[in-house]
């Protein structure tokens, strides 16, 4: 392999201290990988991309403020320098799929050995393509095509002003906390969140929440904020 005369410079956004801790540990130990940053919230993770220019995103999908799916397709669109891979538990086609064409160059699993994601960020670094062995190629080539010839799923018609207010609000937030997040009106998150919902075709918070378990874009063993907010830590 060619000496590059910068490092990789990588961010990482998962929502786990303990995992990014793990990740910078196994990516610093290649000397041409550089951490440069890291969160635990999608919508910080935009900024950040932003503000620091990274050449790889480390992406989990399930992820508070906003969920990797929808982070790389922003990323994607605002950032052509910045390359994005998916590291999830989640193995099936559809997943796979959707982070394929929301822009992601490469999906990892997380019960992957080390060397997988050191190799994704490599192959992703040389404009390649990055799937987990364990994720069968032809599987996901005929997911990809065949979901071309259908009618988009209805989360795909969501703008993305909508898809961040679609995370909060099923993360608990009331319109006045996802207004102060998103720098809006609560009357403009409001307009949003009918919206967004008539998109869905649900009517109450609990469908929307089936919904966005369902999709895998929240999880099920955090608290669903049927309570008062505690602090994150664990």
């Amino acid at each position: 392999m060619a000496e590059r005369s910068k490092p990789i410079t990588i961010l990482l956004a998962d929502d786990h201290p303990v995992v990014r801790q793990g990740l910078r540990a196994l990516l610093e130990a290649q000397s041409d990988l550089q951490v440069i940053g890291e969160t635990g919230d999608g919508l910080e993770g935009l900024h950040l991309v932003n503000q620091l220019k990274p050449d790889i995103l480390v992406a989990d999908i399930s992820m508070p403020g906003l969920n990797g799916l929808d982070v790389t397709k922003q990323v994607t669109q605002f950032s052509s320098h910045t390359r994005v891979i998916i590291l999830s538990m989640h193995s099936t086609e559809a997943f796979v799929a959707e982070a394929l064409k929301n822009g992601a160059a490469a999906y990892v699993l997380k019960d992957s050995t080390p060397t997988d994601l050191v190799r994704a960020v490599y192959e992703v670094a040389a404009g390649k393509r990055f799937l987990s062995p364990k994720v069968a190629q032809p599987a996901i080539d005929l997911y990809v095509e065949t979901s071309r010839q259908r009618p988009g799923a209805l989360h795909a018609n969501l703008t993305d002003r909508e898809r961040e207010v679609f995370q909060l609000v099923v993360e608990g937030h009331n319109n006045a906390q996802i207004a102060t997040r998103l720098f809006i009106s609560p009357r403009t998150v409001e307009i949003h969140r009918r919206t967004m919902m008539q998109k869905l075709g649900v009517k109450t918070q609990l469908e929307l929440l089936a919904y966005a378990v369902k999709r895998g874009l929240i999880s099920v063993d955090e608290p669903l904020d049927d309570q008062p907010k505690k602090n994150s830590q664990s």
